[in-house]
């Protein structure tokens, strides 16, 4: 893959995944709010938690993102980093962040 377009596709990643963090996380002032009943507490509880695995989600997509980064700096992006074949380009644009090719992946 050319790399200014793999550079194009995790820019676009980045973007993404930021946005999506940027949208996440309730914030908790500890107290009830006027409108707010006791029994919202274990709701707002309930999607704190699931923000919060979501946003860790997201984390290691954007670690995924950095290491892709790495691989492209130093010339091997596009290589399975587990046989060092070619990832087909229909992989990298489907899944930038591609690490393996598919068959190395389903074997995981």
């Amino acid at each position: 893959m050319d790399a200014d377009r793999a550079r194009e596709l995790l820019s676009a990643e980045r973007e993404r995944i930021e946005r999506a963090l940027g949208r996440h996380g309730h914030q908790d002032t500890g107290r009830l709010a006027d409108d707010e009943e006791p029994g919202d507490v274990a709701s707002d509880l309930y999607q704190d938690e699931l923000d919060e695995g979501f946003s860790d989600d997201l984390r290691e997509q954007l670690a995924a993102i950095e290491r892709a980064e790495a691989r492209l700096a130093a010339g091997t992006y596009g290589v399975s980093i587990e046989s060092g074949q070619p990832i087909p380009d229909e992989r990298l644009e489907a899944v930038p962040t591609a690490e393996r090719t598919t068959e190395e992946e389903a074997r995981r």
